[in-house]
């Protein structure tokens, strides 16, 4: 894929998450990487609990619009190797400094997830929490990612379930609501009115028939409950509590490439 064949939506996010950086990412990613257990999302939920992420000690991973790479760090502390892919270079910088400031080193690399630079083959495990999985074109990475792994290597990604997208007003400032809003069909690409970033989206059948169109065979889907107690950040405004303890305001898939 030349450069030319990578779509509108990655200049676009990448101007997103320059300015997220500076107001918030940057800010939480030393937060971010002092955590040793691995959570996952808004509601953050720990893997202990759902056991998506296995035994990583020596395992070849890559992390798909890794922002600031806090999962990738998460990872190595875990014993894995892994490398962080983004296109933002803001975000790589806050994960390089970070990487300074903890001594937690790993290659970093410039490139979105439509258009990765690295050899085919080349890792047992690809994840993606809310970078890629959200911001990437889905025909596009989901097809990457299966050139990346290597037989039997296994797909693990983070994103909005789609019934939170229904539910979810054309402002992004007004709370969720417990009606639907927009239709199912057709939906893939999502724009919002007063954000220059662009999202995908997927329903669950678009979601299987793209991963089987891969070379992937779904093993499991997890659809989050936000934990008692649970309190929105302020960032994630819209998400109410009440609606994320009734209804799945994410989904994490695992898929594993077929040998």
């Amino acid at each position: 894929m030349s450069s030319s064949d990578v779509p509108d939506s990655v200049a676009r996010n990448i101007a997103l998450w320059t300015q997220t950086n500076e107001e918030y990412t940057d800010s939480a990613a030393a937060e971010a990487w002092s955590k040793d257990e691995i959570t996952f999302g808004m509601l953050g939920v720990p893997n202990s609990e759902l056991s998506v992420i296995g035994d990583v000690a020596g395992v070849d991973v890559v992390e798909l619009g890794c922002g600031t790479a806090y999962f990738s760090a998460w990872l190595a502390k875990a014993g894995a190797r892994p490398v962080g892919v983004d296109p933002t270079p803001a975000q790589l910088a806050t994960a390089r400094r970070m990487q300074e400031r903890t001594g937690i080193e790993f290659p970093l690399v410039e490139a979105p997830g439509e258009q990765v630079p690295l050899p085919d083959e080349s890792f047992d495990l690809a994840v993606s929490e809310y970078g890629a999985s959200l911001w990437a074109d889905p025909e596009r990475w989901v097809a990457e990612a299966a050139r990346l792994l290597r037989a039997r290597g296994r797909l693990v990604f983070l994103t909005n379930s789609p019934l939170a997208i229904l539910c979810s007003p054309e402002r992004e400032e007004e709370p969720i609501q417990e009606r639907l809003l927009r239709p199912q069909f057709g939906m893939y690409r999502v724009e919002w009115p007063d954000d220059v970033g662009v999202e995908y989206h997927l329903s669950h059948s678009d979601w299987i028939r793209l991963l089987h169109a891969n070379g992937f065979q779904v093993e499991e889907l997890w659809e989050l409950q936000a934990p008692e107690g649970w309190r929105p950040h302020s960032y994630y405004g819209w998400l109410t509590t009440e609606w994320a303890r009734r209804w799945p305001a994410e989904e994490i898939w695992a898929a594993r490439k077929r040998g």
